[in-house]
């Protein structure tokens, strides 16, 4: 099962949003070096059923009578298991991509152009083995990009920024860490706009003895 989202913001207002929502199941049997596999988007009995008819291998050997028995404690659990959408509403993560824009801005008058984003996702999986083990598997991301343009005498540069991982929105909602975001993406556009060409044409080269390439 999976839930996705993502908001673009550009130049104060919004340019695309969606949420999209999936899910589905996969029965897998093996025996040697043969490999059944079934699959389909629609959780219910029938199409269970379709599938178990379509790995016929997998019924070699199975017990049909042994229980599982859940056991959630086999691995150690490396990030939460929390749906990080589910923490701000969509009016709140506009607000923030939009103080972002007014916070770059404000900074430096060459501004001519930031686009911000935010995404995230939410999966989670259940692996059912024949042997009675069952392992529940969740996984956040989430994903906070910065890009700023600025123009000065005709020049146009850019700089960007951005970060994220399997945690929550709230990170991002912490106002030091996205101005931190911010003034990176900045300070690289304004690196860009004070460069200067590198030197190009024939030059010089120096090899050493032996074999140096």
């Amino acid at each position: 099962y999976e839930q996705s989202e993502f908001i673009s913001f550009d130049d104060g207002m919004i340019r695309g949003s969606n949420f999209d929502t999936s899910y589905g199941f996969g029965l897998r049997g093996v025996i040697g070096d043969t490999t059944g596999y079934g699959f389909s988007s629609d959780i219910s009995m029938s199409s269970l059923k379709r599938a178990a008819e379509t790995i016929n291998i997998a019924k070699q050997g199975t017990n049909t009578n042994q229980k599982l028995e859940e056991n959630h404690n086999s691995y150690p659990k490396l990030y939460i298991e929390d749906n990080p959408l589910l923490d701000f509403a969509f009016p709140d993560k506009v607000k923030l991509l939009s103080d972002i824009d007014a916070y770059i801005r404000g900074k430096n008058p060459y501004v001519k152009q930031v686009n911000t984003s935010i995404g995230g996702s939410w999966q989670v999986v259940k692996i059912i083995r024949k042997d009675g083990q069952v392992i529940d598997d969740f996984r956040p991301m989430v994903r906070l990009n910065i890009s700023v343009t600025l123009e000065k005498n005709g020049r146009s540069e850019s700089g960007s920024y951005g970060g994220g991982g399997r945690i929550k929105y709230d990170n991002f909602f912490n106002t030091s860490n996205w101005q931190s975001y911010a003034d990176e993406a900045l300070r690289q556009a304004l690196v860009n706009l004070e460069s200067i060409p590198a030197p190009a044409g024939e030059m010089p080269v120096i090899l050493g003895s032996g074999w140096p390439g």
